[in-house]
């Protein structure tokens, strides 16, 4: 399987952009940042380390369901910290099963501190999509004797 670093290069293509927030911020600014950039998290960093993630899910179970003011919160009270991230040299597989073990659906791509990338779920799924329709093409040419 592809490793992230491919993954990222790919992504990179159609939107090369990292939206990220910070802790202090309140969280209307992040709820509106993802309806304007249609992402479903933001990583949180602070001093250039990311400290967290916040997503819609973080939205509506720990502001929505507890009747919170989305003006008046800061995201460090609903973000999801510490934060599971790996670096560019993990596979898609790899990613797939921490996601699907923790129950997440966006995986911060961090090296030596440095935040290089948000990937999520559907970027996963995809790639791997995309990998078997590649190997099956593969393997359809090599029975053809192609």
């Amino acid at each position: 399987m592809k490793a992230v670093a491919q993954l990222l290069c790919l992504k990179s293509e159609h939107n090369h952009d990292v939206y990220t927030v910070a802790p202090e911020q309140m969280v209307i600014e992040a709820v509106r940042t993802m309806a304007e950039r249609n992402v479903g998290a933001l990583p949180v960093v602070e001093n250039g380390v990311v400290i967290g993630v916040v997503s819609e899910r973080d939205y509506a179970r720990k502001m929505v369901l507890q009747g919170r003011s989305s003006a008046g919160t800061p995201i460090r009270t609903i973000m999801s910290s510490p934060v599971i991230t790996v670096d560019s040299r993990q596979s898609i597989e790899t990613c797939m099963g921490i996601m699907t073990e923790r129950h997440l659906r966006h995986l911060p791509v961090v090296e030596n501190e440095k935040l290089l990338g948000l990937l999520s779920i559907g970027d996963l799924v995809k790639a791997a999509i995309t990998e078997q329709e590649d190997l099956i093409l593969q393997l359809e040419q090599y029975i053809r004797g192609h």
